[in-house]
């Protein structure tokens, strides 16, 4: 899972970026990165670590030109080394600079094609540079010197037929301008806006509508599964819908816990979906608890569940009290690798009041449970506090499945979920009671006649159903194998970037 954003300006855009991808923190804190075009040159700064941390005040400055791209990245494909930090560069043709979020699931097969036939040299593990390789190698087959917008969508349709997975990409061709386009599935979010000024319209494409709005842009809408968008150095702004038998199909995750409660996604509030979630679980409870559920007290674990966990209180007549605090300097702990760091930095994050649970039968709300690691923890830390029983709530149903599209979890063994009964759960979580969300409450849950044209989701966590197609037992078998946490442990990558530091940005020196 990452965060892409890409602006067209009429001034310069690197603050914007930087705003933007602030914005998107929540999306990937492993990497940061920008890149802006000022005259026909690139001027490239990526890293480890958060925005603010990546990018210093003579960064910022050397950041020149009216049109750029930005990248907020949580591995999912490939290491986690600054190797593999985005955008990504090709020089032919044109010059072509990319951003990704999401998962290609026929990499390995297009990596081959790409080296065997497209001559291509791929210098990472990364899916996304296979897919910026098959982009410029399309493009570069209609052999102009200044390609139409016409040019620029068939090669959009080509990575259409190419690519398999998930991808909402942001990408700059120097000289050309800024293009954006989303698989054909629209599993992963992109949306843009626009603002007018005294030098003209100026255009911007994000994963969420909060990067949006929060730079003084106007949502325009989001961009349609398999459409792509493209905005010339003049202004002028282009789109065409550059695949076949396109259809919905959002990931359903993106609602249960990637994207901030503020965001619209496909037209979707995402607050009002797990409003909706918080009251599906209520009825669910008291259909199968009955009216003398015996909760005393709903608490949520922060900072995803609260919006759950408070419309559930309200349904049930319980009181809602938050019970833990959260430390705000500690990181997604979902998405940092490795069961040992997240079962740390569960402690880390949280602090009970001990006051909220001394006692009590406590209703703990979560958004879902992956790996039961964080869950284990929390319960444990209630109980330690007094607590006299401890329920569990999951707003959504049991993730049984790998994700294939950008999500990291790729190893079903490391899903507790996975094989298991709701009852040998609740054992291994350690709680006296233990509900999950039902899959067709959580789909009504996000489903709104305002949106008529999402009707189903990519729920592959949840169902096991790959909408994209070709995942079998052998492709999860070896994901499994490559993306495990012990075969990320294992793995021997060498960082191809000697000293971060020294791959700045061009024509500036880090002193």
């Amino acid at each position: 899972m990452c965060g892409v954003v890409g602006i067209a300006g009429k001034s310069p855009v690197n603050q914007m970026l930087f705003d933007a991808l602030t914005m998107l923190q929540h999306r990937g804190q492993d990497a940061a990165g920008i890149v802006t075009c000022d005259e026909g040159r690139l001027f490239l700064r990526k890293d480890n670590g958060m925005v603010r941390d990546v990018f210093h005040t003579r960064h910022m400055r050397a950041l020149k030109g009216n049109y750029g791209i930005g990248h907020v990245r949580y591995p999912t494909a490939g290491s986690s080394s600054s190797a593999e930090a985005q955008p990504f560069y090709v020089n032919s043709p044109y010059g072509i600079t990319l951003a990704h979020n999401g998962n290609l699931t026929n990499a390995e097969e297009i990596h081959d094609d790409l080296f065997k036939t497209d001559l291509r040299h791929m210098n990472t593990d990364s899916d996304s540079e296979v897919l910026l390789n098959v982009f410029a190698h399309e493009l570069q087959k209609h052999g102009k010197l200044v390609p139409t917008s016409e040019d620029i969508f068939h090669a959009v349709t080509r990575v259409h037929e190419r690519c398999k997975g998930a991808y909402g990409v942001v990408a700059m061709i120097t000289g050309q301008g800024l293009v954006g386009f989303r698989d054909p599935n629209g599993i992963r979010p992109l949306i843009y806006g626009s603002r007018e000024t005294e030098q003209g319209m100026e255009y911007i494409i994000a994963s969420e509508s909060v990067a949006i709005t929060a730079l003084g842009f106007k949502v325009e809408r989001d961009i349609l599964p398999g459409e792509a968008v493209f905005i010339d150095l003049e202004g002028n702004f282009f789109t065409k819908q550059c695949a076949v038998n396109a259809e919905y199909r959002p990931c359903i995750f993106e609602y249960v816990y990637f994207a901030r409660p503020d965001a619209i996604i496909d037209g979707i509030s995402v607050y009002k979906a797990r409003l909706k979630m918080g009251e599906k679980l209520a009825q669910k409870i008291l259909r199968e608890w009955g009216e003398e559920h015996d909760i005393d007290v709903v608490i949520p674990i922060p900072d995803t569940s609260r919006t759950s966990a408070l419309e559930l209180a309200n349904m049930l007549g319980v009181k809602f009290r938050e019970g833990f605090m959260k430390n705000r300097y500690i990181g997604r702990t979902f998405i940092m690798p490795g069961q040992q760091l997240r079962k740390k930095s569960v402690r880390q994050k949280l602090n009970p009041v001990e006051l909220e649970f001394k006692g009590k039968n406590v209703l703990l709300v979560d958004d879902s449970i992956v790996r039961g690691t964080t869950c284990n923890e929390i319960i444990q830390m209630a109980r330690d506090s007094g607590a006299k029983k401890v329920f569990f709530a999951s707003a959504a149903p049991m993730v049984k499945y790998p994700n294939v599209y950008g999500i990291d979890m790729p190893a079903k063994s490391e899903l507790i979920a996975s094989e298991r009964s709701v009852e040998e759960i609740r054992e291994i979580i350690g709680a006296d009671r233990l509900i999950f969300q039902d899959l067709e409450d959580l789909k009504d849950a996000v489903r709104t006649t305002k949106v008529p044209d999402v009707k189903d989701f990519d729920c592959s966590v949840f169902d096991g159903i790959y909408v994209s197609g070709g995942i079998d037992a052998q492709y999860l078998d070896d994901l499994q194998q490559k993306r495990s946490d012990s075969a990320m442990k294992e793995s021997n990558y060498i960082d191809v970037n000697i000293d971060a530091a020294s791959v700045d940005l061009t024509g500036v020196r880090e002193v």
